[in-house]
């Protein structure tokens, strides 16, 4: 049994993931702002943190992760976000994270990225989508100077269908869509899998077993 910290524990990539880890017996706690998301939290097996990345700093969330195997980053600000809260929680709560992951001494951290962040943006992007970008680029920056043993996944466009169970996954892949239910799943394979550490991989849908493709690469 493996104890996994997931941020942004209650998205929709986060709520998949604690009913796979969880199912196989893992532990798993759900870092979240919204104290409204806790029974769904319960309901999927993980354990409810209410904690607040904009209004918190790296020590105090330190301090609820010690003991824990792996952190996942998968918060975000949202669509509907403002460009402010793109900064705020996905560029700078995914430093925070692995700031506290550092000081608790969790050395893995497996963070969910996007799909091309290192191209660039196209001159015609709105304002919205260019401060995603950069946030999620810089993220994936500041992440690879630090000393965990980080793997940074970038998926494609993300769609409610059901799991296959099989992706394509490279360093640098056409843009695709890909469930959310298969990146929970290729997240459970890459914490599976200790020689995916240090490695960015973009993920899409494909015909390629989810585990098979993850050690292949690793």
């Amino acid at each position: 049994m493996s104890k996994i910290a997931i941020v942004g524990g209650h998205g929709k990539i986060a709520m998949s993931l604690t009913r796979q880890l969880t199912g196989r017996g893992d532990e798993v706690l759900n870092i979240f702002r919204n104290p409204d998301h806790g029974q769904d939290v319960l309901e999927a097996g993980g354990t409810p943190l209410v904690f607040d990345l904009e209004k918190s700093d790296a020590d105090a969330l330190a301090r609820n992760l010690e003991g824990f195997d792996a952190v996942v980053f998968a918060a975000g600000g949202g669509p509907d976000a403002g460009i402010e809260r793109k900064k705020t929680v996905d560029r700078d709560g995914s430093v925070l994270s692995a700031e506290a992951a550092v000081t608790a001494g969790v050395n893995r951290f497996v963070q969910v990225s996007a799909i091309s962040v290192d191209e660039p943006v196209a001159d015609d992007a709105g304002d919205q989508w260019r401060a995603y970008v950069d946030a999620k680029r810089d993220a994936d920056e500041e992440l690879k100077k630090t000393a965990l043993e980080w793997t940074i996944l970038r998926p494609g466009g993300l769609t409610d269908d059901d799991g296959t169970g099989r992706i394509q996954l490279a360093e640098k892949l056409e843009r695709g869509r890909i469930p959310r239910e298969d990146v929970a799943a290729t997240i459970v394979a890459v914490l599976d899998e200790q020689g995916s550490a240090g490695k960015v991989w973009e993920l899409v849908g494909g015909d390629t077993p989810i585990k098979e493709a993850v050690s292949s690469l690793s």
